[in-house]
């Protein structure tokens, strides 16, 4: 079991290196897929996952032979192997294991070994691992380790890759926004908010309400939260192709107003979809550069990932 106390020293920044690759709760994607297919055909194992370590929970990008999402993070062997970035972490028998021997999901699935390698980010933060689970105790022999280790680098490119592509979109919206904004009311130029409002949990709504009905959510969302803008003084908002995050550029450093109506839509979408909404928000009035103040709004919108993982 984890205990709380034994969580990395740096956890604070590990969480915030996991947020700024906004990739917990997405849309199953066919890469991460194969890469679990072949973690398991490599190893010799039915089952193999994809995880991420998040606040409170272990969640499952990808996986093969195991049922649901996520797990709690306190059961989660994953939060163990994280503590050693650079090391491939195997566990000939979880059941000879004093930290394993009386989790209650490894039990639940049978699991007697274990095997995980660290998705490490270029800046050293360990946000989850390319793992395989058997159901046999066995140990993997030097040809699979390195695989398994191949597999951690080839996932962990393919995050931070996405990444990139998500930042420049993220910078043409902004760019955007920003030309709307200083055309559409020249006399507050200089003086603008960012506001980042993201879906949670795409993925369990996509397998809940089909990916159809997911879109037209979606759109019928960008909708409503235009709606809340005042576009006479250059606010605009756009949503970032292919994910459940909008990001909005208002044409004044701060407006409650505005804010309190976007949360009003946020708090309407628990209500009648049971699906998070959660929010960030930055200004400015002193030419600060726009990279830095929507940086500052990414930070209020993990300040409320936190507060919303703490409530619960």
């Amino acid at each position: 079991m984890t205990d709380a106390h034994a969580q990395p020293a740096d956890e604070a920044e590990r969480q915030r290196a996991l947020d700024a690759l906004h990739i917990v709760g997405s849309l199953p994607e066919p890469a991460y897929e194969d890469i679990v297919k072949v973690a398991a055909a490599v190893c010799g194992t039915p089952m193999a996952l994809v995880t991420l370590i998040d606040r409170d929970r272990q969640w499952f990008k990808a996986r093969t032979g195991v049922e649901g999402h996520q797990t709690e993070r306190n059961v989660a062997v994953c939060d163990h192997a994280i503590r050693q970035p650079e090391h491939l972490m195997e566990i000939g028998d979880l059941q000879q294991d004093a930290r394993f021997a009386d989790n209650p999901v490894l039990k639940e699935m049978g699991a007697r070994f274990y095997a995980g390698m660290p998705l490490v980010t270029d800046d050293g933060a360990a946000v989850g691992s390319v793992c395989v689970v058997d159901l046999n105790p066995r140990e993997l022999n030097e040809t699979q380790r390195e695989a398994l280790k191949a597999l951690a680098r080839l996932t962990m490119a393919l995050m931070e890759a996405r990444s990139r592509e998500r930042e420049q979109a993220v910078a043409e919206i902004l760019n955007q926004g920003l030309e709307i904004e200083a055309g559409s009311a020249p006399e507050t130029a200089g003086r603008y908010s960012v506001v980042i409002l993201e879906l949670q949990d795409l993925d369990a709504l996509s397998a809940r309400l089909g990916e159809r009905a997911l879109e037209r959510q979606l759109q019928q969302l960008d909708q409503q939260l235009e709606q809340c803008l005042q576009p006479a003084r250059g606010d605009s908002i756009n949503r970032v192709t292919g994910s459940g995050e909008f990001i909005a550029v208002l044409g004044v450093e701060q407006d409650a107003d505005t804010l309190a109506a976007l949360q009003k839509v946020a708090q309407d979408l628990r209500h009648t979809l049971g699906a998070s909404l959660l929010m960030g928000s930055a200004g400015t009035d002193s030419g600060e550069p726009t990279s830095a103040v929507f940086l500052r709004a990414d930070k209020a919108l993990s300040a409320a990932k936190d507060s919303v993982a703490v409530a619960s």
